[in-house]
């Protein structure tokens, strides 16, 4: 089992890991749309193994950052408002 305990922010450290592997990705994706510049696959080169991975890690991010945020909806129309346990 992963742990996903909770720091001092009221984010557990995978969650903040999501966080900056979306904002990678969102950055990569504006570089992409502005300049036609695929930062990742520059880096890494085009689909090899290690760009792809970090597409895929990506992609991830953002469905655990929206599973994230369900439950936090969840839990702030339930009365709570804080988000720990996230």
């Amino acid at each position: 089992m992963v742990d996903t305990r909770i720091n001092e922010t009221g984010l557990s450290w995978l969650a903040w890991l999501a966080i900056v592997l979306v904002v990678v990705g969102a950055l990569n994706w504006g570089l992409v749309g502005l300049f036609n510049f695929d930062l990742v696959a520059a880096i890494f080169g085009t689909l090899s193994a290690v760009s792809r991975i970090v597409y895929v890690l990506v992609a991830l991010a953002g469905l655990y950052l929206l599973f994230l945020s369900t439950r936090l909806a969840t839990r702030t129309r339930g009365g709570t408002t804080t988000g720990a346990g996230i």
